[in-house]
């Protein structure tokens, strides 16, 4: 089993997984970012730090979502892969790019991820 970026990150690419993947599998197209099926080692490392939620084992991915497994799939397959460096990313799956701009207040969206009960204990007088 791998896991699968969804939807959800479409023009936002967050990248906090990036930092967290232990193996480097994770790799960025113009708009989004692909998780290398072959290179993923299940280790759940990636899923929890989305701030969007947009990262799912395979087997759980929603039904409405389920075509980006093989949009991850189909992005190396073709080639357009590129790991992160200083040159930018080359191309998105044609399924990606053809998604209208999604649209998000992205000042929602926390630099980290905080759950539920983790949020409770956040300070508002002495941000991070």
């Amino acid at each position: 089993m791998t896991y699968v970026i969804a939807q959800p990150c479409v023009d936002i690419k967050d990248r906090a997984c990036l930092a967290e993947c232990p193996v480097d599998c994770i790799y960025e197209g113009v708009r989004t970012l692909y998780i290398h099926p072959y290179e993923c080692v299940d280790c759940h490392a990636c899923e929890p730090v989305c701030p969007v939620e947009a990262i799912f084992p395979e087997d759980e991915l929603p039904r409405h979502w389920a075509h980006y497994r093989a949009v991850n799939e189909e992005f190396f397959e073709a080639g357009s892969a590129q790991r992160r460096g200083p040159r930018p990313a080359q191309g998105d799956h044609p399924v990606v790019a053809a998604l209208p701009p999604q649209h998000v207040r992205k000042k929602e969206i926390a630099g980290f991820a905080v759950r539920g009960e983790e949020a409770a204990d956040v300070d508002p007088w002495f941000p991070l």
